[in-house]
This record gives structure tokens, C-alpha cells and sequence, in this order.
């Protein structure tokens, strides 16, 4: 987690550390000095909360990482018209302010809900569980997960998604995954976006990008894609349907709880947040 930058408290999980908050006092009862580590403890616990509701609606979640303006709400808004229209879709937004690029999936006719992070530098699993009290998951097949740009602090949160997928675009430079390799490791997927600019900015080299992903031991594969022209748009989806299909097949073969013991669980977490601020 980002020590400098004040990320690790959001709008999602500040509570926490309110007054009479689980995390405003250490175990002797004193004020706590540092969170971090329990913070990020937190995020996980919720994490793993929200990939159990993915789960027991069989939806797969995929959480989209880059810098800003590498392209990903126009990656979704082709997805939109590339994918199968049989596999149901629906996008978290998440950005600093405004609702822009919620307003661009929403005019597709895909249901977009927006998270507004305010200063944070990332989305985080509370802001998640959050959202999806907004999104009927038995309505859909795949979530997309558009986090906030920014090459760092993203990688740092799990928020419950199956998959993550890094984009890094022709204009910023070949040599992203060597300069952020922990965002890059992370990644099930990398996608070098805006191909289509290649002609034009000649100094970046993919067989570059794809040694300084073996440098930092990556194995994801790796797709070469438009936007804009459509190039590689086919094997990102033809990746998504197959990252669908393998879940559903996972999930038939590993049933998960029943969504009634799901709610059960949701109702023991408030009950035990509750308890926290009343002690």
C-alpha cells in the first residue's frame, strides 16, 4: 500500500478509523498510530466477501488496470459491440470525480454504475461491496471493473475480481512493466492498447515491452489491440468468453455457498461491524 500519498484511507473504508471505529484503537486501547496493515487486512476480508457474491451468481469479475488515457472505457466500449451479445455485461466506474466515462458505457445501453473516490488513488473492496448493493449480479454474466488510473496503488487492493488486466499504451512507452513491475505482475492479462498509432510513434517496440515483461517474470499473454481500429479486438474477446467459460465450469464443478448463506455472512460482517463501533 501507498505510504506518502494518504491512499490507503477511502471513502470506502474511513470508517474504519473514525472515532468509535473498529480500527480507531490498538488492542491496548489506545489510539492507533499506524493502520495500514489493518486496513489492507480489512480490504481483503471484503475482498474475499465480494468474490463469494460474484461467485454464487457465477459471474466473472475483471478488474481493468492502466495509467489514465490508456484507453480502457474506450476498450469497454468496444467490448460492447465485440462480444457476444449473449454474455451479459455490466461496468464499475471508477474515477476521482465526475460520472464521464459511466456516461459513455450507460449511452450502449449497458448498465454503469460510478464510484467517486475523491483523493483516493484506487478503488479498494469496500467501495465494491458497495456498489455492487446497486447491481442485480444475477442479471449478468461478466462485471467489468474499470479502476482508477494510475500505474501504482491499484495493484496493492484485491477487490474480490477473478482476473486483472494491465493495459499499457503505444504513447506512454515500451518500458512500463520496468518501471512499475509490481502493477505488471499482477496482471492475468497484459494489452498494449492504441496499436494503432504504432506507424507514427516508431520508438516503441513490442518485442521491447515483451522482454520487460520476462524481466519481471511475467507469464500473461499478451494482446496486441485497437480500440479505434478493431485490430486484436477478436482475441480480447475470445479471451473473455473463455476466462467466462472456465469460471462457470470451475464453479459447476466446485459449487459455492447457496446465496441464502450469503446473506447469512453478510448479516454475521454488520452485525460484527456494528458490535465494533458500540464497544
Amino acid at each position: 500500500m501507498c505510504n506518502t500519498c494518504g491512499c490507503n484511507i477511502t471513502p470506502g473504508n474511513e470508517e474504519l478509523i473514525r472515532p468509535g471505529g473498529k480500527l480507531a484503537k490498538t488492542e491496548s486501547g489506545n489510539e492507533a498510530v499506524t493502520v495500514l496493515h489493518s486496513l489492507l487486512h480489512e480490504n481483503d476480508h471484503t475482498a474475499s466477501h465480494n468474490r463469494e457474491h460474484f461467485d454464487s451468481h457465477n459471474v466473472l469479475a475483471i478488474n481493468l488496470m492502466s495509467s489514465p488515457g490508456a484507453g480502457k472505457t474506450a476498450l469497454l466500449e468496444a467490448s460492447i459491440k465485440q462480444l457476444d451479445p449473449k454474455l451479459r455485461i455490466a461496468v464499475i466506474e471508477g474515477d476521482l470525480e465526475t460520472e464521464n466515462d459511466a456516461e459513455r458505457i450507460r449511452k450502449h445501453g449497458v448498465k454503469a454504475i460510478q464510484i467517486a473516490t475523491g483523493s483516493a488513488c484506487h478503488l479498494d473492496a469496500h467501495m465494491i461491496h458497495d456498489a455492487l448493493h446497486n447491481l442485480d449480479l444475477s442479471e449478468y454474466d461478466v462485471v467489468f471493473i474499470e479502476n482508477v488510473g494510475n500505474l501504482v496503488c491499484p495493484a496493492s487492493f484485491d477487490l474480490g475480481q477473478h482476473q486483472n488486466v494491465a493495459l499499457l499504451s503505444v504513447p506512454e512507452g515500451d518500458d512500463k512493466p520496468a518501471k512499475y513491475p509490481v502493477m505488471f505482475r499482477s496482471a492475468d492479462l497484459v494489452m498494449i492498447s492504441k496499436t494503432d498509432l504504432l506507424p507514427y510513434l516508431d520508438d516503441f517496440k513490442t518485442e521491447r515491452t515483451r522482454r520487460y515483461l520476462q524481466d519481471i517474470a511475467s507469464t500473461a499473454p499478451i494482446i496486441e489491440l485497437s480500440s479505434k481500429s478493431g485490430e486484436g479486438m477478436s482475441d480480447w474477446a475470445d479471451w473473455v468468453a473463455q476466462q467466462a467459460a472456465e469460471r462457470r465450469s470451475y464453479l459447476e464443478a466446485h459449487p459455492v455457498a447457496s446465496e441464502h448463506k450469503h446473506h447469512t455472512h453478510e448479516h454475521e460482517h454488520q452485525h460484527t461491524h456494528s458490535h465494533a463501533h458500540s464497544s
